[in-house]
């Protein structure tokens, strides 16, 4: 009697298992995304990154997610932390990691700005405009990327390297914008970072 009673449940718990259908996609199915668990420890889960000093990169343009990556490789970025992992996305592949963080949901950070270092920068943006225009969203057709809602640590950090010319030393491409950062007071810049930080 035991044994009928042990096949019975066990077959209405198989059934109760197969009508549930399958398992709901979690973040760790989508294609790509074993692979982008080694960027997870700097830029968070699917690129939500937590962190004032590193950027978000979840919904990251492909072409600008790539170039980047193409450029750490190189060293034409000169990055120690992220020359290794940016040859790792090569070999895993660019354009699958591409994909992956184009397509989760982009938060803006969660770091918060001083209301008056954002007004500030707001005037003092109006320098800015030429190239990211006047929401901060950048022009993918001339190479320029969008700064909306990116850290301003992280942010500020990414102007004084421009300004020092530490980040793509060299390229001709940017010497406008390099010396327009070297006109640009220090103070200025972090008000310009919490600007772009606070646009959506």
């Amino acid at each position: 009697m035991r044994t009928i009673f042990r096949l019975i449940g066990g077959s209405l718990s198989l059934s109760v298992v197969l009508a549930s259908g399958p398992a709901a996609a979690g973040p760790l199915d989508a294609p790509g995304a074993a692979k982008a668990l080694a960027c997870s420890a700097c830029h968070g889960l699917g690129g939500q990154s937590p962190s004032n000093t590193m950027p978000v990169i979840a919904g990251i343009a492909p072409w600008y997610f790539k170039k980047a990556i193409e450029d750490y490789a190189a060293g034409r970025r000169p990055s120690p932390e992220m020359e290794p992992y940016a040859k790792y996305v090569l070999e895993a592949g660019v354009d699958d990691l591409a994909s992956y963080f184009a397509s989760q949901p982009r938060q803006p950070t969660a770091v918060r700005v001083d209301a008056g270092a954002v007004e500030r920068g707001r005037v003092a943006s109006q320098q800015c405009v030429v190239c990211h225009v006047e929401s901060g969203k950048g022009d993918p057709a001339k190479g320029i990327p969008d700064l909306r809602g990116q850290p301003p640590g992280y942010l500020a950090n990414q102007m004084l390297l421009f300004k020092a010319d530490r980040r793509s030393p060299g390229d001709a491409t940017l010497k406008a914008l390099k010396e327009l950062m070297k006109s640009i007071p220090d103070d200025q810049i972090a008000d310009l970072a919490a600007y772009y930080s606070s646009l959506r």
